[in-house]
């Protein structure tokens, strides 16, 4: 009995304390699945929804990002840079899972992409790029334009988006089409949240102006 005591407190300690879900709470213990969730229910302990669950696998996943802690003066200056182009070209949705800023304007791009790797520390293997064109432009020859501006390897670029309904008068409009940049991570995402509404609290305020501390 004071095995089976121990093992029911364990088990609600690690549910409910550590917040590990049953699956992870059967591997750690050797358990069956059915066991543990047995014992759950004899504890009185509710057991999670699936969206529970997921939120706090999620928490627990490790970034794939480093933000930078000590900034330069430069730094300060990249970091609102960043923020207020994605503000601006960045695509933008309470569910996104990504980050996906859009622009034709190669000094724009790279930018951008410095602060992502500088202030941001991403993870260069997860960076995207697409290519949106016109039918009568040299794709191939895009795509080795903006690798050579962007630093980001031709593997690393997705099928491109190729418009044939173009109008006659809009040619030469984008020379270099038009590229977007995208980096999937839920985490920094909320982060780039977090760093909008700072920001625009801070600039709204009257005689108010952006924080020197890093990090706004």
């Amino acid at each position: 009995m004071k095995v089976m005591a121990g093992l029911k407190a364990q088990i609600k300690r690690l549910y409910v304390g550590k917040k590990y879900s049953g699956v992870e709470i059967a591997r750690h213990l050797n358990l069956p699945i059915r066991q543990v969730y047995r014992i759950l229910e004899k504890a009185s302990v509710r057991r999670r929804k699936t969206h529970e669950s997921n939120l706090l696998r999620f928490e627990r996943q490790a970034p794939s990002f480093t933000l930078r802690k000590n900034f330069s003066t430069h730094d300060k200056l990249l970091l609102t840079a960043g923020i207020m182009l994605y503000w601006a070209e960045g695509a933008s949705h309470k569910n996104r899972c990504s980050l996906d800023f859009a622009n034709s304007d190669p000094d724009m791009i790279k930018v951008y992409l410095v602060f992502l790797r500088r202030v941001c520390g991403v993870d260069e293997g997860r960076l995207r790029i697409y290519l949106y064109c016109y039918a009568n432009q040299n794709i191939e020859a895009l795509k080795r334009f903006w690798t050579k501006i962007t630093g980001v390897s031709l593997r690393q670029f997705t099928q491109p988006y190729v418009r044939k309904d173009f109008k006659k008068e809009k040619e030469g409009k984008m020379p270099y089409g038009l590229v977007h940049v995208r980096y999937a991570d839920k985490k920094l995402y909320r982060q780039f949240e977090v760093w909008q509404q700072k920001i625009a609290l801070q600039l709204s305020r009257v005689g108010g102006g952006v924080d020197n501390r890093s990090g706004l």
